[in-house]
């Protein structure tokens, strides 16, 4: 059975709601737009929906002039988060043991995230000339970077890996619960943990350590509300060295154009 891609998916503000795409650009970092944007508090350090849950029920759409940013249940009229930082604020965000240097958005932006989410924070951009290096222990070159995502350009996972899940789950839970940007069909469950070299549209792509999955997971992205699963059952069977693993991280081997039914040739 062939390797087939069917879902893209990017996640511009980091924690926030993703994007489905049918094509999508592969860059050095990752997909184009992904995880280039970052809420951080006063103190320029990354706020994830570890700190706030509320993020989960912000989505976002991809505009002609920027982001459009919405929150699914309060009334607050939804906002465009432009392209272009509109200040020339530069500061270092701490994420994780990383600091990236990055441009405040805006004024407006930042009243609009404090008001919704309920807590002073800060909305950042990367830009181009902004390099966050990979972990080097897991690199190939030496030289593979990232946005704001929590380590690494992109996150595969196969539907297989997640239908053995749901088997051994009570209530099913959907793959967004794991914010991949590639979901593919075909082969058998957690074959990806194994992945190398492997081509995908114009893209080269190399896996180099699968994920390890943290409380996130178990925060509803339809609702917000956080429970156990699927972390208690993921801990059953899939604990290695007391971390719980699903999905494999991606280093950008060669960019280019990517689209929803092209096969995956390992």
């Amino acid at each position: 059975m062939p390797l087939i891609l069917t879902e893209i998916t990017i996640y511009p503000i980091k924690s926030l709601g993703g994007i489905s795409l049918q094509n999508a650009i592969v860059e050095e970092r990752g997909l184009q737009h992904d995880r280039r944007w970052v809420l951080a508090d006063e103190h320029n350090r990354f706020i994830t929906q570890r700190e706030n849950e509320q993020m989960a029920l912000i989505d976002v759409n991809l505009e002609s002039v920027g982001l459009r940013v919405s929150h699914r249940l309060k009334t607050i009229a939804p906002l465009i988060v432009p392209f272009s930082p509109q200040t020339t604020e530069n500061k270092e965000i701490t994420i994780w043991d990383d600091t990236v240097n990055a441009i405040r958005v805006s004024d407006e932006v930042d009243a609009w995230f404090t008001k919704v989410l309920g807590m002073k924070c800060h909305l950042f951009y990367q830009p181009d000339e902004s390099i966050r290096l990979t972990d080097p222990r897991y690199s190939i070159t030496k030289e593979e970077h990232t946005s704001f995502s929590d380590g690494y350009p992109i996150l595969i996972i196969g539907q297989a890996s997640l239908d053995n899940l749901n088997e051994r789950l009570e209530e099913k839970i959907a793959m967004k619960r794991f914010r991949p940007n590639l979901v593919f069909s075909g082969g058998k469950a957690h074959e990806e943990d194994n992945w190398k070299y492997f081509k995908v549209g114009e893209a080269k792509l190399v896996g180099v350590k699968p994920c390890a999955r943290c409380v996130m997971t178990t925060i509803n992205p339809e609702t917000a509300l956080k429970g156990k699963e699927p972390l208690r059952t993921l801990s059953q069977y899939r604990n290695f060295g007391s971390k719980i693993l699903f999905g494999q991280n991606l280093l950008v081997v060669e960019t280019g154009k990517i689209s929803i039914g092209h096969v995956i040739e390992l």
